[in-house]
């Protein structure tokens, strides 16, 4: 496991200090569970734009249309 030293304003550092006694935790855990959280929501929004940014493609869109008519057709050959 790697150190890292920062800075923190005040006022964050005394919610942080706060919220690991309430919760019986060392800060550097909460720390490392709030950062693990961030990114990986950075992470989703980052996919969120690529698929947003992909609907805008007219080739990408005819794969995904022709793909999807053949899982269609796929799904009624499986009933028949």
């Amino acid at each position: 496991m790697g150190t890292f030293t920062s800075s923190l304003p005040q006022d964050l550092l005394d919610k942080l200090s706060s919220e690991a006694k309430k919760r019986g935790v060392a800060k550097n855990s909460l720390i490392e569970k709030a950062l693990r959280i961030y990114l990986d929501q950075l992470n989703r929004a980052d996919y969120a734009r690529s698929y947003s940014k992909a609907g805008k493609d007219e080739e990408i869109m005819a794969i995904a249309e022709e793909g999807m008519e053949t899982y269609l057709q796929d799904l009624k050959n499986l009933e028949e």
